[in-house]
This record gives structure tokens, C-alpha cells and sequence, in this order.
């Protein structure tokens, strides 16, 4: 899909059925034929439209036959049956002295905002509107960074309550989404370092401010991923202690269980087979209860002997002071 926009007087969108120049190209998901056609009008090479077609394309800067390209990764929320999940795709923003063209897989925020005139931009200023785009990014950045702290905590409550697996895969999740913005992130802020030497924005005082905020925002950005990485990969290991430990909980239940239930199949064993045993000649009533008798007063003892003397639990014991003195 291919949108055509250009700014009136007061900076704000209107629609175009067709080019125009000095206009804004916004190209959502095309086919080859529109990017021919799009590349035919503006003069802008080909590979340059498909470079944010690609989901792997990495953020990264080109200048080439008077056209300077800008990829930059972007977060989207993808929303599921098990709940919203996030991750990053490229964005392309293209400009020469004909256009400026945007070309992304998918629809993006910021551009919605550019749109509907909550942002004004100008489409004659390229340079304006990469930075405003870039600012808008790096906000985006920071609201879905919001949206994975405060889910984590919630999924992280829940934990406290209770260990379920479906808590522990979102807990995975939002940990792996905070890997993706880490990484395009850190790859953003190369683009960015690309943009300050652009002459547009390295000779205008306007520009360079507005960068600067830009600058600003992404920092607090890719700080604000690593607190929330480095805190929630901490807490997967917390959890991964706690599972282990109930597991081990669990052993020892049940290897008491074992040790008890041994000794009353042992007697059973021995008095089972078919070969002579001790007391065969008296009253086979007497000496049946005689046998449970002595196995019940014999498992009794052993449970409360391992549990007196703590046998499955023992911590080590601790150093007196005084004696080390």
C-alpha cells in the first residue's frame, strides 16, 4: 500500500492521489510493482525501497546518488491469545531533493501521529522530519518499555502466589523482548551518531536542539532496557532457585515415605518365604499380630528417630565465637 501526502501552509497533511514533489511517500507492506513505480517517480534506486523489507535488515545509514537512507528498528506489540507480546522491525526512511519516503512492513505509530497532525511535520524539511521520527521512536521505545515493566511485575505477583509454567513462559517472554529492544537499541543509537554529522543538522541550531533531545530520549531509552533486562533476568533465576528447591522438598517426602515403607516390606519379606522361620509352632492368629505389632512400633521409631534428629534436612552447624577466639 502506497499513501502520498504533502504539508499546506501550516504544516499539516493533506492527501494526493499521485506524486507530487516535495510530497511524503508512505509505503506499508508493497509489492514489487508499486516500489517500480515509486522508484521510476522519485528516482530513488530500488534496493534502497526494499532495504526495510526485510525483517533481519539491522539499523544502518547509506548515501548514494544524492539519496540518504536511514533504517532504524522500531518496537511494534503484536497482540496473542496468551497476551500481548513485543518485539522490533525495520523502518526506512529515504530522502532527496524530490521526496521523502518512508517503507515499512507494517503500520507505525509514529507515522500514524505524523498523519493525523498530532506531530506537525513539514515535507519539504527531510532532515525535520527524520528527527521528529526519531524522536517519536525513542518515545515508543520508552512506552512499550513501561508496558513490559508493569506486566512483569503483575505476571511477577502472581508468582508470589503460586508457581504456574504459563507465568514462568511470560516471564520468558518479556525477558526475550527486552533482549530484541537491547539490541536494536544499541544499533539505533549508531544511526543516530550517523544523523549528527549530517550538515543539515551539524550547522542549524534548531536541528542540532532538537537532536540533542532526541539524544536524550534514546539514552534514557537503552538505560531504561538494561535496568529492566539485568532486574528480570535476576528474577528468572530467583524462580529457577525456588522450582528447584521445592523440588528438592518434594525428594525428601518422598524418600521418607520410601525409608518408612521399607522396613514393614522387609519383615513381610522375610517371614513370606517358604523356608522354615522363628515362632512357626505357636497360634498363626497370635503370632500375625504380633509381626504387624512389632512392625508398626519399628516404623514409628525410625519416623520419629529421622525426624528428631533432622537426618534430610541437617544444615551445617555453626562456628562459635568464643571458640574461635
Amino acid at each position: 500500500m502506497v499513501n502520498y501526502f504533502v504539508s499546506d501552509g501550516g504544516n499539516a497533511l493533506s492527501r494526493l492521489e499521485n506524486f507530487k514533489p516535495l510530497c511524503w511517500v508512505d509505503m506499508i507492506s508493497p509489492t514489487d510493482g508499486e516500489v517500480e513505480s515509486v522508484s521510476r517517480a522519485t528516482g530513488v534506486p530500488e534496493d534502497m525501497i526494499n532495504a526495510a523489507l526485510d525483517e533481519e535488515e539491522r539499523a544502518r545509514t547509506e548515501f548514494d546518488e544524492g539519496c540518504s537512507l536511514f533504517v532504524v528498528d522500531c518496537p511494534i506489540i503484536e497482540e496473542r491469545d496468551s497476551g500481548d507480546t513485543y518485539s522490533t522491525l525495520p523502518l526506512a526512511i529515504i530522502y532527496n531533493k524530490t521526496c521523502i519516503i518512508t517503507v515499512c512492513l507494517k503500520g507505525n505509530p509514529v507515522l500514524k501521529d505524523f498523519i493525523t497532525g498530532r506531530v506537525k511535520v513539514a515535507c519539504n524539511k527531510p532532515v525535520h522530519f527524520t528527527l521528529n521520527f526519531m524522536m517519536g521512536n525513542a518515545k515508543r521505545f520508552l512506552y512499550c518499555l513501561k508496558q513490559i515493566d508493569r506486566k512483569s511485575q503483575r505476571v511477577q505477583a502472581e508468582l508470589a502466589k503460586t508457581l504456574k509454567n504459563q507465568d514462568i513462559l511470560q516471564l520468558l517472554e518479556l525477558e526475550n523482548s527486552l533482549v530484541y529492544f537491547s539490541t536494536s537499541l544499541n544499533s539505533n543509537s549508531k544511526v543516530h551518531e550517523k544523523l549528527a554529522k549530517v550538515e543539515a543538522v551539524a550547522t542549524s541550531e534548531e536541528y542540532q536542539d532538537l537532536y540533542d533531545d532526541m539524544a536524550i530520549e534514546s539514552g534514557q531509552a537503552v538505560e531504561m532496557c538494561k535496568i529492566y533486562k539485568d532486574t528480570l533476568s535476576v528474577s528468572m533465576d530467583a524462580y529457577g532457585s525456588v522450582i528447584s528447591n521445592n523440588a528438592n522438598d518434594t525428594m525428601k517426602k518422598l524418600t521418607i515415605i520410601t525409608i518408612l515403607l521399607a522396613i514393614p516390606t522387609m519383615i513381610a519379606g522375610f517371614w513370606g518365604m517358604n523356608m522354615p522361620v522363628p515362632f512357626q509352632g505357636m497360634d498363626g492368629l497370635v503370632w500375625f499380630w504380633l509381626v504387624v505389632g512389632a512392625t508398626l512400633v519399628l516404623t514409628a521409631v525410625a519416623g520419629v528417630f529421622m525426624v528428631r534428629s533432622n537426618i534430610l534436612n541437617r544444615k551445617p552447624k555453626r562456628r562459635n565465637k568464643r571458640n574461635r577466639k
